[in-house]
């Protein structure tokens, strides 16, 4: 891997407005020039806009899709990443050739080429479907980059699998913080009005986004996936109202010793900058403990337990059975 200087996001998305949004990254993306960044991850369906999707009906969230990468959305991003010789990642709602809706990211580079990676647990919408592929591909910058999306970090096999695969950085882009999770130690509803409020009483809503429900809940498991894995990882989020959730932001990269080299706490749109320095990865923990597996005992692993449930049923949406996963590199496009 080359050294490079690496950027998140956190911002407060317009529903339905591609329009908006893809301005919004326009003007971030000629920030984060100015201050030399390489390699820039925006959050997941940031482009389309997130939680509102779960009350449109199929055909209007197809009316919000776009092929990849020749719908305007990526189309756009190709721009911009050739205009400022950037790697951008960047969600939004991709139409298949067949027809299918998928929860995507989709990663620009100035070299021309694209990458996207499909959402592995997608749960959302019913009408949308779960992607069956690991994405991990190489930038023009000269380094070996994954993408898992949200929900996908959560599964510890992903992270292994996508380090297996040779990734360096782990772009993690999210729609967290402030939800109402069915677990009762796990994040939790923020009220909207401190949002509203956050500039005659900027302490209550600061203190939810450092709480539990915020930094806190991320500081349980974030860590972990970039130092067991031995990878940087950039953590990209919303912020603010998304429907009747309210995102916590706290865009941070870390470094592959699980250690935070930039975050924000800043309550309202926000970029973050940090060097990578590829030397850190040679004698990091994760990195050695790789070389210390012993796959021979892992079958187990991919043995049903007779417990798993598809994750509609888990969050008590439709079932939509998908095809097994499979670890594979994600193609070029």
């Amino acid at each position: 891997m080359q050294s490079i200087k690496a950027g998140a996001v956190q911002f407060n998305h317009a529903p339905g407005n591609k329009s908006a949004n893809l301005s919004k990254i326009a003007a971030f993306v000629k920030d984060a020039a100015a201050r030399g960044v390489d390699l820039f991850a925006f959050p997941e369906m940031c482009i389309t806009g997130y939680v509102h999707v779960q009350s449109l009906s199929r055909s209007e969230i197809d009316d919000l899709a776009e092929p990849v990468p020749y719908g305007p959305s990526t189309q756009e991003l190709m721009s911009l990443s050739k205009k400022f010789n950037m790697t951008i990642g960047a969600g939004l709602i991709e139409r298949a050739d067949d027809g299918r809706l998928y929860n995507a990211y989709v990663v620009a580079m100035p070299n021309g080429q694209t990458a996207c990676h499909r959402k592995l647990h997608c749960f959302i919408s019913e009408h949308m479907t779960s992607g069956d592929t690991y994405t991990v591909f190489d930038t023009p910058q000269g380094c070996r980059v994954g993408v898992l999306i949200c929900y996908d970090n959560n599964i510890i096999e992903n992270a292994r699998i996508t380090a297996l695969m040779g990734a360096e950085v782990l772009l993690a882009p999210h729609q967290t913080g402030g939800a109402n999770s069915p677990s009762p130690r796990c994040m939790g509803l923020i009220d909207p009005e401190l949002w509203e409020s956050r500039v005659e009483n900027p302490k209550a809503i600061e203190a939810e986004f450092r709480g539990p429900k915020g930094r806190g809940w991320l500081m349980r498991w974030l860590p972990a996936r970039a130092h067991d894995n031995g990878m940087f990882l950039i953590f990209s989020n919303g912020v603010g109202i998304d429907e009747n959730e309210v995102r916590t932001g706290n865009a941070m990269i870390l470094d592959p010793y699980g250690e935070i080299l930039v975050e924000t706490c800043k309550v309202d749109d926000d970029l973050v900058v940090a060097d990578l320095d590829a030397s850190v990865l040679e004698m990091c923990s994760g990195q050695r403990w790789i070389k210390a597996r012993r796959p021979d005992m892992y079958g187990m692993l991919t043995v049903p337990t007779g417990k798993e449930e598809d994750i509609r049923t888990v969050r008590c949406m439709n079932n939509d059975e998908g095809a097994p996963l499979e670890a594979t590199s994600s193609p070029m496009q």
